[in-house]
This record gives structure tokens, C-alpha cells and sequence, in this order.
């Protein structure tokens, strides 16, 4: 036998072991793989929240504003807060610079990622307080589609707030769906 057949002999059974290995221990492995690519996503949620934090503060700084920042996770995006006394120009008229903002901040996280950021960016509480007003239009004009049995259209929306809106008419039972051409697009509540 030449020495390439030899090692290539010696080396056959080698790998069926392994393979057989691998093969008994596959579930678990997936269980682990299951964990690791929770912990790795969370690991990276909060890695673009830090990076976020970092651009924000940098523009807190040149802006000459006080404001503390907040970071979290919550469900699948990354969350950042900005706390201060008078920050309401960084929210601007109906969230317009808040969300500007949030775009810029999501381009700051791909740029040192390179992978697209879903992160939000509240300030001053602005979004949480935008969250339940629009939950509270949703639930009560889901309430008069229920008892009319007619649609209702709502005013145009930013993708956040029709997001918001979906998931409470969704949570009361009704079905929703967007209408409409950014920036005029809004959301149609359907009855059951």
C-alpha cells in the first residue's frame, strides 16, 4: 500500500466516529444552538444599544443639551431613552426630529455593524406617551366598528404609530390594515 492509501485508510474510521458522535449528541446541540442564538441576539441588541448611546451622547455634547440616557431591550430592538429637563426641541413638532433622529441613530449602528437596526429612540417620554394615546384611539374605534359594523379610517400615521395601532386592534380582536402613500398613509380598522 502507498502511504496516501494508508493515510487515507487510517483516517475513514476516524471520521465515522465523529460523525456518530455528532449524531447522538444533535439534540442537544440544537437545544444549545436554540440558547446560544438567543444570547447572541440579545448580545447584539444591546451591543447597538450602546453603540446609539455613544453617537447620542456625542450629539448631546455638541448640541450643549443635559440628558440621561436609558438602554434596554425590549422584545426584538434594541430601546434608547433620552431623559432631560427640555429636550422637547430634540422631539419636535408631531415627533418630526425624534424621528430624524432615530434614522440617523439607526445609520450610526449600520455603520458599525453593518447590519440594518430596528432600535427606537424615545426622548422626554415622548413615544411611551404617544403609545397609549394611539392605543387608546385604537381600542375605543375598535370598539365603534364592533358596535357599528362599519370601518373606520384614522387620520395618517408615522409607520410607528400604525404599528402601535395594529397591534391594539389586533389585541381587541379586529383586523387593520394600512392605506395610502407615505407620508399620507393611515390605518382602516375592518369589522369582524
Amino acid at each position: 500500500m502507498s502511504e496516501t492509501e494508508q493515510t487515507a485508510g487510517s483516517e475513514a474510521p476516524e471520521a465515522e466516529v465523529r460523525d456518530q458522535g455528532d449524531a447522538a449528541s444533535g439534540e442537544e446541540s440544537g437545544e444549545e444552538s436554540e440558547a446560544t442564538r438567543s444570547t447572541s441576539r440579545h448580545e447584539r441588541l444591546e451591543q447597538e444599544g450602546d453603540i446609539a448611546a455613544d453617537y447620542l451622547e456625542e450629539l448631546l455634547d455638541i448640541a450643549d443639551l443635559d440628558g440621561d440616557l436609558d438602554m434596554d431591550v425590549e422584545g426584538e430592538r434594541a430601546v434608547v431613552s433620552i431623559v432631560g429637563a427640555d429636550l422637547n426641541q430634540l422631539v419636535g413638532d408631531q415627533g418630526a426630529v425624534l424621528d430624524a433622529l432615530q434614522e440617523l441613530t439607526r445609520l450610526a449602528v449600520y455603520r458599525e455593524t453593518g447590519e440594518r437596526s430596528r432600535l427606537m429612540l424615545d426622548i422626554s417620554g415622548h413615544r411611551a406617551a404617544r403609545r397609549r394615546e394611539l392605543e387608546e384611539l385604537a381600542a375605543t374605534t375598535a370598539a365603534q366598528v364592533k358596535a357599528s359594523g362599519e370601518q373606520a379610517a384614522l387620520r395618517p400615521m408615522t409607520p410607528f404609530e400604525r404599528k402601535v395601532v395594529h397591534d391594539a386592534v389586533a389585541a381587541a380582536g379586529l383586523t387593520s390594515e394600512s392605506e395610502g402613500v407615505e407620508p399620507r398613509r393611515y390605518v382602516v380598522i375592518l369589522p369582524a
